[in-house]
């Protein structure tokens, strides 16, 4: 047996571990609490849990947190006669939770990197455990689905779910940005059960939803200068190429379009994004794997699973998240026109934001290793997670991670949002690790994959953290040119 088919069975046997300890807690009518984080990885997680319990006539309910500390740890300790799950959150606190919950059962469906061993009354699924890369290869919502699926074969009508938390989480990492590594076992059940198919296209949000230059105006990823955010500038761009945005009465959807006319749009927007200084790479990302749900409505934003991940996304980080959980949860009613109305708020939330950046230069400073964006209370740190990760893509060659943060005064807390880009991540950087090792020097909390990771600092560490972030960066880099010369 190869190595990845043993790392991959050793997996999804923690899997089976789950499922049942998890089976054994319904049959003894205990009650179930699933605790996620609240982005769309972790709505996604949540939904195929929550959806997987009610076919087993489980009594459960389902929390949606921003993060866990202490608190959120002796709120566990306290529950009585009850099991709880974390899905996408969990193995980067074991600390916390070996001190809080001690001997309580709990099982932890996580992806980020583990720091600490968890308690042996706790069960732990997590790819990292076994070798397998938790930042490309699995989501938390992936993690969810396997022990889904180890509870009933029938349980692989979520596997679409699985996957569009994984594209929330970016984990399209692969040639034409598609999903790799044990994501591509969930792509495989999806297309054997009927529910979704693979084509490659131009990476546009709103494919299947928006007229052509509203597509092209929405996407930010990678954040187009000039374009992104300007629906006019977008349809005069289009109008220059010869496309037709409309059919008579009707507004053409990038679906709509000729092979040829996607062909002049993608060499248009690739010449622009070398004009304006960009890598070629940067170009590439905007053609790809697209996956389409075909069980979803046409000219709904579930067709496209990554305009699914954004909708996710958009309950998540206006306050809203029983929208996406229910969603996950099959919902397509009232919850879905909700979801639809905080997807256009959340656009027009970052679309400002990235105006303010762009009006607002010296807010992004340059240290000798970082980059940072001091979003203070300007930007609202539901979001920062968003915005560093367009700023990420949209930094024209930047070789240095993006550190941005948002100032909570009520609580007096920043929320960072570290990125990094795959150059530095492949030489070794673990930016994770660092933002762990940083936030515990002043006081706070962080951790989460090698290219992108998060952290919460009392406000007046803010300065301390982000010097420890430039030290550590600096000193991974500093011997890397070591062991090069």
């Amino acid at each position: 047996m190869a190595a990845e088919d043993r790392r991959i069975k050793a997996l999804l046997n923690d899997a089976r571990t789950a499922a049942d300890s998890l089976l054994e807690h319904v049959d003894k009518g205990e009650g179930i609490i699933v605790i996620s984080h609240s982005d769309a990885d972790g709505l996604a997680a949540s939904g195929i849990m929550g959806a997987s319990l009610k076919r087993i006539g489980a009594t459960f309910r389902i929390r949606i947190e921003r993060w866990l500390d202490e608190n959120v740890a002796r709120e566990i300790a306290s529950e009585k006669d009850c099991l709880t799950i974390l899905t996408d959150m969990g193995s980067g606190y074991l600390n916390v939770l070996n001190n809080a919950v001690e001997e309580k059962s709990l099982i932890i469906l996580d992806h980020h990197q583990p720091t600490g061993k968890a308690a042996e009354s706790f069960i732990h699924v997590n790819p990292h455990l076994h070798g397998i890369d938790g930042s490309r290869d699995l989501s938390g919502s992936g993690v969810a689905y396997l022990v889904a699926k180890e509870l009933s074969d029938g349980n692989v009508d979520f596997s679409c779910v699985g996957l569009v938390g994984a594209l929330g989480d970016l984990q399209d990492k692969y040639g034409e940005r598609r999903l790799g590594g044990v994501n591509e076992i969930i792509v495989k059940d999806a297309v054997e059960a009927g529910h979704l198919q693979t084509e490659t296209d131009l990476l546009f949000f709103g494919r299947e939803t928006r007229p052509i230059h509203k597509a092209l105006a929405y996407t930010t990823s990678p954040f187009i200068p000039g374009i992104s955010g300007e629906e006019d500038k977008s349809l005069a761009f289009l109008l220059g190429l010869g496309i037709k945005p409309k059919e008579g009465d009707k507004w053409r959807a990038l679906r709509d379009l000729s092979q040829e006319e996607k062909r002049k749009i993608f060499s248009a927007l690739s010449e622009y994004l070398a004009f304006k200084g960009f890598k070629s790479d940067v170009a590439t990302s905007l053609l790809g794997t697209v996956y389409v749900l075909k069980r979803e409505d046409h000219w709904t934003p579930l067709r496209d699973a990554r305009e699914f991940a954004l909708l996710l996304n958009a309950t998540a980080r206006t306050g809203r998240p029983s929208l996406g959980v229910a969603i996950c949860m099959g919902d397509r009613g009232a919850c879905l026109e909700g979801a639809n109305k905080a997807l256009e708020e959340y656009r027009q939330t970052i679309m400002r934001y990235l105006r303010w950046i762009e009006e607002n230069p010296d807010r992004i400073e340059e240290l000798e290793s970082i980059y940072v964006l001091h979003g203070e209370q300007a930007i609202d740190e539901k979001v920062i997670s968003a915005i560093s990760t367009i700023l990420s893509t949209g930094m024209a060659n930047s070789q240095k991670p993006i550190i941005a943060y948002s100032a909570i005064p009520e609580e007096g807390l920043i929320k960072i949002s570290a990125r990094t880009v795959e150059m530095l991540t492949g030489q070794g950087l673990n930016l994770g690790e660092i933002v762990r090792i940083a936030a515990e020097k002043c006081e706070g909390t962080g951790g989460g994959h090698n290219i992108a990771a998060g952290a919460q600092v009392p406000y007046g560490q803010k300065m301390c953290f982000l010097k420890a972030v430039d030290d550590l960066v600096k000193e991974h880099l500093q011997k890397l040119k070591t062991l090069g010369s």
